[in-house]
């Protein structure tokens, strides 16, 4: 099955504390369905100070389930579908259901 969601694309969180926000993906692990999403699902880690970094608490981005994630769309950024194209010249191509507008150019 091809990637509906993949690195470096604009989403919006469906579900969750962090519903209605968007952000971009900086991650994604297929295989467990989760991916990374800056400034999303925020979590505190308490670290202990070592020879490069500073203890203290540090706020870092958790992963988060790919079925609470939504492309946003291109025109409106409102949550979309993904459907795929075929272009004349051979790319499959991701589209958004909303609109109908290419996802990748």
């Amino acid at each position: 099955m091809a990637a509906k969601i993949k690195k470096g694309d604009r989403v919006v969180v469906l579900a969750g504390r962090d519903k209605g926000k968007s952000g971009e993906v900086t991650l994604v692990n297929p295989t467990a369905r989760r991916a990374i999403v800056q400034g999303v699902n925020l979590v505190k880690r308490h670290t202990r100070q070592t020879a490069q970094t500073e203890g203290g608490i540090i706020s870092k981005e958790a992963s988060i389930d790919l079925s609470n994630l939504a492309i946003a769309d291109p025109k409106s950024g409102k949550p979309t579908r993904v459907g795929f194209k075929i272009l004349d010249d051979g790319r499959k191509v991701r589209v958004a259901k909303l609109s109908g507008d290419l996802i990748d150019g």
